[in-house]
Order: C-alpha cells, then sequence, then structure tokens
C-alpha cells in the first residue's frame, strides 16, 4: 500500500475552496506544516492571514515524512563550521534545539503521539567522519557523544548520540492546530501580481505574502530553480520486528535510517535525485529480509525534499527585488523541524521584528558552491534532450518513474501521473494544459 502510516486513522478537518477575492495581512501559500505554523503563529500574534492550499491541508511533503524532530541532521555541523565557521554552526544548533524545546511545549495538550527520542548519525565505512562530527558539535555546545555500538543489528564504524530529540505523528498534530485557522483548501495559487495571488476560484490580496509551497515556483525572482533540486526517498512501515528506542540516520545520503512507531519499524532509503534511477523500495526489503527476518510490511511511501546549495535552508526573503515576498523551502529532509524554524522567522519578519537566525537562512547568501554548477548542468542536458514529453515548469525533458508510474522532471522535480496530472511542483499545470 502507497500510504503512509501517518495517516492510517487521521481525519483531517476540512476547508472550503476559495469563492470570489479577498483581502487580508498575510497570505501564506501552501498548507503543509511550514504554512500551517505561520498561520498558527500570526494568528495568536493578532495578524490577519489566510492558508491557500492547493488541494488538502499536509496532503503534500508534510504526510510523507518520517517525523524526526531533531536538530542532529546528519553530519551537518562539521560541514557549516568547514563553510561558515563556528558562529554559524552555534546558530543552526540553537535555532533547532528552540523549535524541539517549541514542539514539545505545543504537544503537552495535543494528542499527536509525541515522544522523546535519542537520535543517531552512524556511518559504516568512516569512524573519522563521525568523531570530525562530535568534536565540532562539542565545540559549539551540543551535549553530544561518540557510540562504538548501538542498538542497530548491524555493525558500524560509529554514531553521534543527540539525547532529548523526539518525534511524533505530524498529521495528528495538524489536525488539532489547524480548526481556527483561516484556510482555503483545493485553492491553486498560479502566479503573483501585483501583491495579488491569482486562483481559478478569484484573488487574495495581501500586504505580505509567504510562499510555502516546497519548491518555489514563481521562476522571475531568486533563481531558485538554479539554488534547488529535489531527492526522492522511500520508506516501509514494517510489523513484527524489534523496537528501536532511538532515531537513526546513516550518514552517506545512499544509506539508511530505522526508526520506530508503535508497533512499527520504519526503514528509508533508496534515495536519488529526482527524474534519476533509483533502487526505490528494493534496498529497503533486502536489509528487512537480511536482519530482520520475520518482518511483515504493513506499507510503504515516498518522500521529496527540496535540497539547498550549502545543506542549510532558505527561508525570509524571496529575493532583494520583492520586499513583501517571502519564502521557506530547501529543508535538506529535515522538515519537521525546519518548519518550525520557518515559522518563527517569518512570522518576525512579516511583523517588522528582528530575528536571530534570519542571517543564518537568508535566501540571498551566496551561491557559488559546486552544487550549483550540477544544476544548471542538469537543466542544460534535459533542455537539450529531443524526447517531446515536456515538463510545462521550464522545458524540461521528463523521465518515466517505473517504480512510482510516474513522469518525473530530474531538473526541478516536477511530476506527474500517467495521464499527466500534475503531483508534485514547481510546475503549476498539468501536462498538456494551456
Amino acid at each position: 500500500m502507497i500510504k503512509s502510516i501517518w495517516t492510517k486513522g487521521v481525519q483531517l478537518p476540512s476547508f472550503e475552496s476559495l469563492k470570489g477575492n479577498k483581502k487580508c495581512d498575510v497570505l501564506i501559500i501552501g498548507g503543509g506544516m511550514a504554512g500551517v505554523l505561520c498561520a498558527y503563529y500570526l494568528k495568536n500574534a493578532g495578524v490577519d492571514a489566510i492558508v491557500a492550499e492547493a488541494r488538502s491541508v499536509a496532503d503534500g511533503t508534510t504526510k510523507n515524512t518520517t517525523a524526526k524532530i531533531t536538530s542532529l541532521h546528519s553530519l551537518i555541523y562539521s560541514h557549516i563550521v568547514l563553510t561558515y565557521g563556528k558562529e554559524k554552526a552555534q546558530m543552526y544548533y540553537r535555532a533547532n534545539e528552540e523549535a524541539i524545546r517549541e514542539y514539545k511545549s505545543l504537544c503537552e495538550n495535543v494528542e499527536c503521539d509525541f515522544e522523546i527520542k535519542a537520535a543517531y548519525t552512524y556511518s559504516l565505512k568512516s569512524r573519522a567522519l563521525i568523531e570530525r562530527e562530535v568534536r565540532c558539535a562539542e565545540d559549539i555546545g551540543a551535549a553530544c557523544s561518540f557510540l562504538e555500538k548501538t542498538e542497530l543489528p548491524f555493525e558500524i564504524k560509529g554514531a553521534i548520540e543527540f539525547t532529548q530529540q523526539a518525534q511524533f505523528n505530524p498529521l495528528k498534530f495538524i489536525s488539532a492546530i489547524v480548526k481556527d485557522l483561516n484556510i482555503c483548501e483545493n485553492t491553486f495559487v498560479r502566479k503573483i501580481e501585483n501583491g495579488v495571488a491569482i486562483t481559478d476560484h478569484g484573488a487574495i490580496e495581501a500586504e505580505k505574502i509567504i510562499v510555502c509551497t516546497h519548491f518555489p515556483f514563481l521562476n522571475k525572482h531568486g533563481a531558485y530553480f538554479l539554488k534547488l533540486y529535489q531527492h526522492r526517498s522511500y520508506v516501509t512501515a514494517f510489523e513484527n520486528v524489534p523496537a528501536l528506542n532511538g532515531m537513526y540516520v546513516d550518514e552517506d545520503m545512499k544509506g539508511m535510517s530505522l526508526s520506530s512507531y508503535k508497533n512499527h519499524l520504519l526503514i528509508g532509503g533508496g534515495g536519488h535525485r529526482t527524474g534519476k534511477e533509483g533502487e526505490a523500495w528494493q534496498g529497503i526489503k533486502k536489509l528487512a529480509e537480511e536482519y530482520y527476518p520475520l518482518a511483515k510490511e504493513n506499507c510503504r511511501w515516498a518522500a521529496q525534499d527540496c535540497m539547498s546549495l550549502d545543506k542549510i535552508p532558505y527561508i525570509g526573503k524571496y529575493s532583494n527585488r520583492t520586499p513583501n515576498l517571502y519564502v521557506a523551502t530547501g529543508f535538506n529532509k529535515w522538515g519537521m523541524t525546519h518548519s518550525l524554524v520557518a515559522a518563527k522567522i517569518l512570522c518576525d519578519m512579516v511583523q517588522g521584528i528582528k530575528n536571530d537566525y534570519s542571517e543564518l537562512y537568508s535566501p540571498q547568501r551566496k551561491i557559488l558552491h559546486p552544487q550549483l554548477f550540477v544544476n544548471g548542468f542538469e537543466t542544460t542536458l534535459n533542455l537539450l534532450n529531443p524526447t517531446t514529453r515536456r515538463c510545462p515548469h521550464l522545458g524540461c525533458a521528463l523521465k518515466w518513474n517505473k517504480h512510482e508510474h510516474t513522469w518525473d522532471c530530474p531538473c526541478h522535480g516536477s511530476r506527474f501521473t500517467k495521464e499527466g496530472e500534475l503531483i508534485d511542483n514547481p510546475a503549476t499545470k498539468d501536462l498538456g494544459a494551456k
């Protein structure tokens, strides 16, 4: 069954679509975790905000997460220290630790299976990589430990441990906090003109607009089509397996993540750039057969993540030329924690309040990274491909995904059903639509 475990037994509230024209102080485009949290905090601050969601609340990336709430994001601290220095790494750590504490506070009165757990990044091939990450994390004040052995059923070279991290059911959480928010579902924003969002059912005029559409869909500003690419990964939930106490992720992007939710073991992996060949669920199945021979598959699903150039999300002004337009994107597989970080930053910014982390996450920071040229090469290569089936976003040649039976764009990650219906953005229309 290609349906995430978070959807089982959860009935989200439904909202009417936009009818006619509306005005508000802040329009939030996108009803995933980041957009909903923005609306939640703005409402609490007395700001008139509307969420415009193309389909249903939490129907996109949010429902396909592995639901880790953590400040340990693979080997992020050694990367930031080496790229930007110790101070920026400290800011990243504080921002995400504050998000964990805020989630804990929000979840005290919400039935969403919130659990405090330890998080681990492990390596199958290099003890030195983990030791370096521990040194960098300790140097910025993070409480962490180096482990030679874990509860995992296979041998590792080493792991870094962060305690007091968490996980939850994101759909149960969202169902509790959206009830009193001003949300328009089935309201696809096609374009923005002079502070007015144009939809199929009317227009919404706003003083300020926040784009939380996963991949930003406005190409004229910000160069996100060069600063981002999308990455698919796969998850299977198994029953009849021993529970894990912690949440584990391989430092290698091609490796596996493992965690437990209730009586299920969640194994993730098989990742690849959207539009490229990948093994999908096959590697997960192989690992389960080797180490959990009694495991019974319950459900499976796939996730799609926006990857930034430097492993730090883009949160803030959409571009230097759009003073009243904001964005949150490029969460690099750590969307639950960064959704709350983004909501806090953006809610401060639209109210004219200084936020301590806005500089670190600024989308206007330098973009001269090797991945920029990889992204540009992929776009150029696929624009020159002579195939007739092309993405309506920027015209790249689409590739057939044999595992999920979809048409995928290797340039920017738009996806379509076999019949051509839009699944994932940044495209804003179906194949063949005018």
